[in-house]
């Protein structure tokens, strides 16, 4: 084992300052060895020995120290020694570290970290996933309520580089407790000897570092802000989060919504950069889940089939019908999802919802029916009489009612299911487009045969 000088030699290269030879001799030193040395020196010592260390080395011994050395080390050392330790330590040790300091200190500290590090430091605060406090960033402008405008442009010119916006500055007590925001023109055209508290009318809007960020979107969108506070349970300024990140949580939430309407699962990385077994593993299940679906079509297909035997004609029109009901339902899922996301309506209004798609949906089935069945009577006097056979005018009538019936249905379960989903809890994305239209296709088998069981008896059935 290397032999190192002894605690009392160490000292004497201190008080002599002779620190270049000091400093060689630490770098043979392993991080437990220095941190015994620390404990065993005074105040003074230590801060000449840690500042002496190699980064490296340095990072290591810091994160092997007590609570009350490291706080020491904080409010001793330099900011770019500070922040240079912090980036190098482990992020565990150093969310150790952070969540035993004073709120301010963390403000302080978190933000001379590089923005990749601070990020994994709020993660490891404490802050899921999709909450508000995983974005943001404690680059903005406090002031005082007792500063002048004047004082607060000098401060803006000397701060203001750092800020990740200057529209809107934050004014906050001696305790760092959000009170007002002001928008920087306040500033710009107000009397230079006005103080802040002039300008004040201590009405603002805030976020909560906890707080879900869809939430978050929201409230963006209500308030049309550029940044908002993000405040801690105390009211304490933690940092602000700005439109960009707003609008790219939005994005990827829509990409979300919008893979999922398709009928896949969400991607996790741009389309391009997902490999494709991946890509597979994503769009098979729910390719799996609908064929499922399908063949509970077969199904209907098969307890109809002695009518499909007497009325071989009625299989004619089954594509037509199934396919109408399908694009109905697709039609009032896509208009409810993206009117759920923009917060057009409450599920407390879903019999209103419920009432425009009856509407809709007689009125969207009606014109379809006319359509349906004005075919049959071109085809049966004009493009090839006797085709349907004499009972052209009863199939007519039976394939104009069930589109009527079919896209009624249609519309209906395409715009209830998501609101239904939402109500237990799920993605109404789920209900994608695909998974209404399949469950049309079977309801819509049934609809069919049944009107036609209905209007056709006695005569093809």
């Amino acid at each position: 084992m290397n032999q190192h000088p002894t605690t009392d030699h160490i000292t004497s290269l201190i008080q002599e300052g002779e620190f270049f030879k000091l400093k060689e001799a630490l770098k043979s030193f392993e991080p437990n060895e220095v941190v015994e040395l620390l404990e065993q020196e005074e105040e003074r010592e230590q801060l000449i020995i840690f500042r002496l260390l190699p980064l490296r080395l340095a990072t290591e011994v810091f994160e092997y120290l007590d609570l009350d050395i490291q706080k020491h080390f904080l409010a001793n050392l330099s900011q770019d020694k500070i922040s240079d330790i912090l980036n190098e330590m482990s992020p565990d040790d150093r969310t150790a570290l952070l969540e035993f300091l004073p709120d301010e200190l963390v403000r302080e500290l978190i933000q001379t970290l590089s923005e990749p590090e601070r990020k994994v430091t709020l993660e490891l605060l404490g802050y899921p996933e999709y909450s508000v406090g995983r974005l943001m960033t404690p680059d903005y402008i406090a002031i005082r309520e007792s500063w002048t405008v004047q004082q607060v442009l000098d401060y803006i010119r000397r701060h203001g580089g750092q800020s990740e916006t200057l529209s809107v500055l934050y004014v906050t007590d001696e305790r760092g407790i959000l009170i007002d925001d002001i928008r920087i023109r306040e500033f710009l055209l107000s009397d230079p000897q006005k103080h802040v508290s002039e300008l004040m009318d201590r009405r603002y809007v805030q976020l909560t570092a906890m707080q879900d960020q869809e939430e978050a979107i929201e409230v963006f969108r209500r308030n049309d802000r550029v940044a908002l506070p993000v405040v801690n349970d105390e009211g304490v300024l933690f940092g602000i989060v700005t439109i960009d990140d707003i609008l790219s949580i939005r994005e990827e939430e829509d990409t979300e919504d919008i893979q999922k309407l398709g009928g896949s699962e969400a991607l996790d990385a741009p389309y391009l950069d997902t490999p494709i077994w991946k890509m597979v593993q994503k769009r098979a299940g729910w390719l799996v889940i609908l064929l499922i679906g399908e063949m509970l079509t077969t199904s209907a297909m098969h307890h109809f089939e002695d009518d499909l035997q007497k009325a071989a004609v009625l299989g004619l029109f089954i594509p037509l019908i199934i396919s109408a009901g399908g694009n109905a339902g697709s039609q009032a899922t896509s208009l409810i999802i993206r009117a759920m996301s923009l917060g057009e309506f409450s599920l407390s209004d879903w019999w209103l919802v419920m009432r425009r798609e009856l509407l809709s949906g007689l009125a969207l089935g009606g014109i379809l029916g006319v359509v349906g069945a004005l075919r049959i009577v071109l085809w049966a006097n004009y493009i090839d009489p006797g085709y349907f056979g004499p009972y052209w005018q009863l199939i007519a009538v039976t394939v104009g009612f069930s589109l009527l019936g079919i896209v009624l249905w249609g519309a209906l379960s395409g715009a209830m299911l998501p609101m239904l989903l939402r109500r237990l809890g799920l993605d109404p994305a789920t209900s994608s487009a695909p998974f209404v239209a399949t469950l049309v296709d079977v309801t819509g088998l049934i609809i069919y045969f049944s009107v036609a069981t209905f209007v056709l008896r006695g005569t093809l059935l």
